[in-house]
């Protein structure tokens, strides 16, 4: 039966279509108020001549099909099983970001995380945060307020001594028997319960009658402690009243085409402010079609969203415009308008998000330099850091089977490779080939040194290597009183970015992705630097044992001799009367003795 037969046979009902190919692979996902009446216009004249249409009539072998009670089951559908198969005709978003959540776990001694992946274990979870950086200000803000850590500590056992974040006035210390009670933690855990629901009102209040308590007992320094943690409460919850007073969230798109090459941008207004920008690119658009593009965009990228705005500003009107609202205002609870402005504000910002997508087709496909700025902004974004970093300093280790050990440290800074500030590293300490070993000595080394002449430190601490020398340089920097530098690792073969205290959600960048194309480029060239520096150690070394064999040379003449000369090879071609003029005549006799022998 062909594919015309097949399409009359289709039921006159809501459901969702897929066309698979002759091995049974699925290779689009559509959906339709009527099936029959849909997937039959594939074969008109217009529609066979357009170039997506004719190639994916021309591939599939087969229609396959299923029935929902009504156009909104449909679009849900259709967005799950586009997700599932990944049908090469359908528009797919490859998003490499996605936006953080806090998470409260559910344990005796309850801890804060930043996490992007909702699980149902019991957690309770506050977000999304935009932009990505401000969960991380607000666990920090947690940690140092109500001492509730994101440490991964077993709190199932007592521990004999707490770790550095006790120390640091970064935790109760509940692992500790008698550090804390069971009272105090609940009561820290309560208050950073009110702060993440932003009960600032309750919080304020608990806060107060607490510090008056302890005033009333004089427990003074605590009921300071108090005060101070009610005045930063009471100012946090006065901005979010101005905040909240200047509008309502929205999301904005807007594109740029050239096909086959798109761009689109997002941008995120919170409060009624632009809290973060989002870009992504395809490169395989050949029948590019706005509206289309657009509604296919959409339902991938909120079906599956916990929070969904009450605006969406898009460019174009889509067939299915109604039924995506009516279907995402379940989903939030409240109305969800998709809108395409015309005139006034709203057209005014729609035009900023399209300037800006056209922006960034240019800055991706046209290869255009982007500020050094720009560069540590988006470094910020993609890896979540709390600043933008305008310094980079990464290090590599290099031997063979363990001998000639060495590191390197190589400095992006303000855009561009700052070889003044290379530095090279005898490895000393470390027997034998234990690379973890070796990064920890070297971090040791180049941090303690930065402490002891109080030199700035860089913006991001950078590894070649995986989870491992990620660790070890991190257990490296905490043993000398560090726990606030930035540390990130790319491993090799995978291209990942681990960044430490997100070791969970590793980053994996588009693979065009400029910041990873960035990191890229600063781990090769440590790895060259270090490679290079391995080398000439061992070749010096190879050098050295090989003249060192000649009997009756000592050395100082060995040192002499490869200084003049450069390389043993060069020595052994050089005839007596030159070696003579460089070391004597019973220096050289013995020399070319050695290699006549």
């Amino acid at each position: 039966m062909d594919l015309r037969e097949q399409a009359a046979q289709l039921p006159l009902a809501p459901g969702v279509y897929l066309y698979k190919d002759a091995g049974a692979v699925v290779i689009y996902v559509g959906k339709a108020k009527s099936l029959r009446h849909r997937v039959s216009s594939y074969f008109s004249e217009d529609k066979l001549a357009d170039a997506k249409t004719g190639a994916l009539i021309s591939e599939a072998r087969e229609i396959d099909y299923i029935l929902v009670d009504n156009e909104k089951e449909a679009l849900a559908l259709e967005n799950n099983l586009i997700k599932q198969y990944k049908p090469r005709f359908n528009v797919l978003l490859r998003d490499d970001k996605t936006y953080p959540y806090v998470k409260l776990t559910h344990e005796k001694y309850p801890r804060v995380y930043v996490t992007r992946r909702l699980r149902k274990d019991g957690g309770i979870y506050y977000g999304p945060f935009f932009p990505a950086n401000l969960a991380y200000r607000l666990v920090h803000f947690i940690h140092r307020h109500f001492l509730v850590p994101s440490c991964k500590v077993d709190l199932t056992r007592r521990h004999p001594k707490p770790c550095l974040q006790y120390h640091i006035h970064r935790c109760l210390g509940p692992c500790v028997e008698g550090l804390t009670t069971d009272e105090a933690y609940e009561a820290a855990v309560r208050d950073t319960k009110l702060f993440l629901e932003g009960r600032h009102g309750d919080l304020a209040r608990g806060l107060r009658a607490r510090m008056e308590a302890a005033s009333a007992e004089m427990r003074f320094e605590e009921a300071a402690s108090l005060r101070d943690l009610l005045a930063t409460v009471q100012e946090i919850a006065e901005r979010q009243k101005m905040a909240a007073a200047k509008g309502d969230d929205v999301d904005l798109f807007a594109c740029y085409a050239e096909p086959p090459l798109v761009a689109l941008n997002l941008f995120h207004l919170r409060n009624g402010q632009i809290v973060d920008r989002r870009e992504f690119f395809w490169e395989d658009r050949e029948d590019f079609d706005e509206p289309q593009f657009i509604s296919s965009l959409l339902k991938q990228f909120y079906l599956d969203q916990q929070f969904v705005p009450a605006e969406i500003h898009v460019p174009a009107d889509f067939e299915d415009r109604e039924a995506l609202e009516e279907l995402l205002s379940e989903k939030r609870g409240r109305r969800v308008e998709i809108r395409t402005p015309q005139r006034g504000q709203k057209k005014a910002l729609l035009a900023l998000v399209e300037t800006n997508a056209k922006h960034s087709f240019d800055s991706r496909f046209r290869v255009l330099k982007p500020s050094s700025k720009a560069i540590q902004e988006a470094l910020q974004d993609a890896l979540n850091l709390p600043d933008p970093p305008s310094r980079i300093e990464c290090f590599d280790i290099s031997h063979i089977q363990g001998t000639d050990k060495v590191a390197s440290m190589v400095v992006w800074e303000d855009g561009r490779m700052k070889k003044s500030d290379y530095r090279k590293f005898i490895i000393r300490t470390v027997i034998g080939n234990d690379d973890f070993a070796s990064m920890r000595e070297v971090v040791t080394r180049r941090y303690s040194r930065l402490q002891e002449e109080k030199r700035p430190f860089p913006g991001l601490v950078l590894i070649d290597g995986g989870l491992g020398q990620l660790h070890a340089a991190a257990e490296a920097l905490e043993a000398i009183g560090i726990s606030d530098q930035a540390l990130a690792s790319i491993a090799k073969r995978e291209e990942i970015i681990y960044v430490y205290g997100q070791e969970d959600e590793p980053i994996a960048l588009d693979r065009f992705s400029p910041i990873l194309h960035l990191v890229q480029s600063i781990r090769d060239e440590a790895h060259r630097f270090a490679v290079t520096f391995h080398r000439s150690r061992r070749n010096a070394r190879q050098l050295t044992s090989e003249l060192d064999a000649i009997q009756g040379v000592g050395g100082k003449t060995v040192q002499r001799l490869l200084k003049e000369f450069g390389s043993s090879e060069l020595v052994r071609a050089a005839s007596e009367d030159q070696l003579a003029a460089v070391v004597g005549r019973a220096a050289a006799r013995k020399v070319r003795a050695h290699y006549a022998a």
